[in-house]
């Protein structure tokens, strides 16, 4: 067997069972890293205020492309001819 090989195999196999150990024996969390929690409520909500307005624009220009009108329009046009039947 090269000895290149072994040697550069030795010191792979050190530095994972080093990581590993580190690891194990290290009493911080990603809570203890970073100070806190690592939710915030305030974030999740813009985030999903933003996803939501990504998949109607989305959605509205596929139906563009389709040539029917846009989410928002058409249930302006519902509910005005709703309150008309009324």
């Amino acid at each position: 067997m090269d000895p290149l090989i072994v040697v550069f195999g030795g010191m792979v196999i050190a530095f994972v069972v080093v990581i590993a150990l580190a690891a194990l024996f290290d009493p911080r969390t990603g809570r203890a890293i970073v100070g806190g929690s690592l939710r915030s409520d305030e974030a999740e909500a813009e985030i999903e205020a933003v996803d939501i307005d990504q998949m109607i624009e989305a959605r509205n220009e596929r139906r563009r492309l389709a040539g029917r009108p846009d989410i928002g329009e058409e249930l302006a046009r519902e509910a005005l001819g709703r309150s008309r039947e009324s």
